[in-house]
């Protein structure tokens, strides 16, 4: 008898992959296995070139073509490295590392794996090969003279751009752009005769035709001219580009939306439950037009009946189609002041989607009963038809409940306030974080310019609706969980044991301490966060707690949300303006029917959502930067007081009092000293004068300088003798406070400010200054909506 062994090995080398099975059923004619290959090369203990290997594996000359396909996905993907001779090398033999690379406007950067291990530290020789967004191998090359882990870019696996938006200069009959996103810290020249008819100054979009190596720059064309930098919006217009964020609606989705119907039809109404006579509000603020939730309260006994309707815009938006591909791309709305970039066009978002008053609408409801303690003892999700018999604003209903009204909604109006008033205690029962905060809004004039920032005011109406959607979110998670059916949720994990160590260190010099010991509720926060309220140090409290958070993603794993003190929370009442909420819709409907909706690999779906949300929360945020950069240039050498919303290893970013704007002292401003900055503490110390400077405490600048370019407003301190300011009265700020980034100590702040280059290094002249560029603290922050 044939020894099986011994037959086995005079098999053919490519029919003894162990993933052929699977190969063959994926493909008609399967290629060797990804991971057969690399078995192969470290098996080989040498890098093969592409012939060698193609030889080994009897790979056909019609075949040859997509072998090589395969090698260049593995090239792409980082499990292999052609290396400059052409050879395929295995990575893992070769001890490199694939990071995204992410830059820094002093023109150094960071190699950050994608394993999630620590950074490597890019010097500004490496960073001329690459881009910020870069996906490259790196391996280590020592440690530099602070200390950190040094990386030398081997191989660029993806480029994070294509296009590119900055500001088109011509220098010495040289055209070059310099990049609107500071973190690309390169100029790029401008291919000859590719200028688009652009004129010095003017913000341009790129297209690259070479990518920057050790030896050369990057090369590219204009594609097209946006405008003049002071144009009226150019900030918007700008950002949307640098973001690379979809504004422009393709003729396929615009086709779709012209013929979606412009009423609700009766065809549309089989199958739906009649809510038409039931008196559903909409309660919005003033400058809302896109209405995706309507909610009714009803005495039920000694509880109460809550009925939270939600736009159905999967009825209109089918999977696949035109109006749900450029739904998915964009992921969301986008809000800037005065300007929305929505996620569906406004046929829909401001149509047929919308609940308007006194119009018939297709909608999902959440149907509640909840007991007279604030529990939701039951609830039922169906499609119904229904009417809106008023659009309500917060500030009315407030002044109702406050003062009163004969209008015939008030009885309703009251109680949905008694049941926010019980949802409201079972929020303090369970625990839910409530910070202190305090969102601005800018007010602008007749040019559009701003005329004031001022603070939006909140009253309770708000947290009634809010109270009211988190209910029907939590009854979505937990329905969609109950039937084993897979969905995105929105999950906010607890503190990192990095961040909590951090936050612990930071509350025991001040003499507090959070409970859970490693593992902390947010019952343990919300306690700490109560005992913090009345100090005077409650804003710096309040924002190493926050900083302490991580921040809130979409994904199919249920992990809970930390913040909310829920075990399952996903989104289910802005589908008009959130991709999630229309898969969370599309999800219950497929469960009502006893289907099961499979929209691909819920991973990547949630990946993408949450990205899109980071997208527009970053443009957004440059333009707001934009916007008070130019409100400030006609405040230069005013006095202001403000307190120290950041401290950082460059030096303190101050939020100023009323008008809510933030700007940096530089380290050289501090005084004549050497100072030293204690991360874990938030100080920043004198070294002979013993100075402090601490997150939170209170001090009087000078506003400097506001350079449009790069939305930079830097303060200088003033001392007590020098002026006295206009008194202001201090408020607390719900603006992002920045931190320190990784890697940023004391020494390298030391230094001044890096100068502008001269001409002939790149830079515009001075009639046209290219833009400075500065450290930033900016990162990601904890979010916990």
């Amino acid at each position: 008898m044939a020894d099986p062994v011994k037959k086995q090995k005079k098999l053919p080398l490519r029919l003894q992959d162990p993933f052929l099975e699977r190969e063959q059923q994926k493909y008609a004619h399967p290629l060797p296995s990804r991971e057969f290959i690399l078995s192969l090369l470290e098996e080989q203990g040498v890098p093969l070139y592409p012939d060698e290997l193609a030889t080994m594996l009897s790979i056909e000359a019609d075949e040859r073509e997509f072998f090589d396909r395969r090698l260049m996905a593995m090239s792409r993907s980082g499990e292999v490295v052609i290396n400059r001779k052409g050879a395929i090398c295995a990575a893992q033999k070769l001890d490199l590392i694939k990071c995204r690379v992410s830059g820094h406007r002093d023109g150094y950067g960071f190699a950050m794996p994608e394993d999630g291990g620590g950074d490597l530290f890019l010097p500004e020789r490496e960073m001329r090969k690459v881009m910020h967004g870069d996906t490259v191998m790196v391996e280590q090359a020592g440690t530099d003279r602070r200390g950190r882990r040094e990386g030398r870019v081997v191989e660029v696996l993806e480029r994070a751009f294509t296009r590119l938006v900055g500001r088109i200069y011509l220098e010495r009959g040289v055209w070059y752009a310099v990049p609107e996103d500071k973190r690309v810290g390169q100029d790029i020249l401008i291919e000859p005769g590719a200028t688009h008819d652009a004129e010095h100054g003017q913000v341009v979009m790129l297209e690259f035709i070479e990518y920057p190596d050790a030896h050369r720059q990057a090369i590219a064309r204009v594609v097209e001219v946006v405008g003049n930098y002071a144009d009226p919006g150019m900030e918007i217009e700008i950002a949307l580009r640098k973001h690379a964020l979809p504004h422009e609606f393709d003729e396929a989705a615009l086709e779709q939306a012209r013929a979606t119907p412009k009423k609700v039809r009766k065809k549309d109404i089989k199958g739906r439950v009649d809510l038409r006579d039931l008196p559903l509000v909409t309660i919005d603020g003033e400058t809302a037009r896109d209405f995706d939730d309507a909610v009714y309260a009803e005495q039920a006994g000694k509880g109460f009946r809550l009925v939270v309707a939600i736009a159905d815009v999967s009825h209109y938006v089918q999977p696949g189609d035109a109006l749900d591909q450029s739904a998915l791309e964009r992921g969301t709305s986008v809000y800037f002041p005065r300007r929305v970039i929505p996620m569906l066009p406004e046929a829909l978002s401001n149509g047929i989607c919308s609940l308007n008053p006194d119009v018939e609408r297709l909608c999902m409801v959440c149907d509640m009963q909840i007991n007279s303690k604030g529990v939701v003892k039951k609830y039922q999700f169906y499609p119904a038809v229904m009417r809106s018999h008023a659009r309500l604003t917060y500030t009315k209903v407030w002044d109702w409940i406050q003062n009163g009204t004969d209008d015939p909604l008030l009885p309703q109006i009251q109680v949905l306030y008694s049941l926010f008033r019980k949802l409201l205690e079972q929020r303090e029962k369970r625990g839910a974080i409530d910070f202190d905060t305090i969102e601005t809004q800018m007010l602008f004039n007749e040019d559009g310019k701003i005329e004031r920032i001022v603070p939006v005011v909140r009253n309770e109406a708000h947290r009634l609706i809010e109270e009211c959607m988190l209910a029907a979110n939590v009854c979505a998670a937990d329905f969609i969980g109950k039937s084993g059916r897979k969905c995105l949720y929105r999950v906010h994990e607890g503190p990192s044991p990095e961040k909590l160590d951090n936050l612990r260190k930071f509350l025991a010099l001040s003499g507090l301490t959070l409970g859970g010991d490693d593992k902390p509720t947010a019952k343990d926060y919300a306690r700490l966060a109560e005992i913090i309220r009345q100090r005077p140090d409650a804003e710096m409290m309040q924002t190493m707690l926050l900083r302490s958070m991580q921040q809130a993603v979409y994904t199919p794993d249920n992990l809970g949300h930390f913040g909310l003190a829920y075990d399952a929370y996903t989104h289910f009442t802005s589908p008009i303006r959130r991709y999630p909420d229309l898969l969370v819709h599309r999800t219950i409907k497929a469960i009502l029917r006893g289907e099961v909706y499979k929209p691909g690999k819920w991973a990547k779906l949630g990946e993408h959502c949450s990205m899109t949300e980071r997208r527009a929360d970053d443009a957004s945020r440059d333009v707001e930067s934009w916007l008070k950069t130019y409100y400030m240039r006609d405040k230069i050498g005013e006095v202001f007081t403000g307190k120290i919303s950041a401290v950082t290893s460059f030096g303190l970013f101050v939020m100023l009092d009323d008008i809510h704007v933030e700007g940096l002292v530089h380290i050289s401003e501090l005084g004549k000293d050497y100072f030293h900055y204690q991360k874990e503490l938030q100080l920043m110390v004198g070294e002979k004068s013993g100075m402090r400077y601490q997150l939170g405490d209170r001090v009087v600048i000078r506003v400097m300088r506001a350079e449009l370019d790069t939305a930079q407003i830097d303060f200088a301190l003033v001392q007590p003798e020098e002026e006295k300011p206009t008194p202001t009265r201090a408020r607390r700020s719900a603006s992002r406070k920045p931190t320190a980034p990784e890697g940023e100590g004391e020494a390298a702040a030391q230094a001044p400010r890096k100068p502008r280059q001269q001409k002939g290094e790149g830079q515009s002249t001075a009639a046209s200054p290219a833009p400075r560029r500065r450290r930033s603290p900016r990162g990601r922050q904890g979010g916990a909506s």
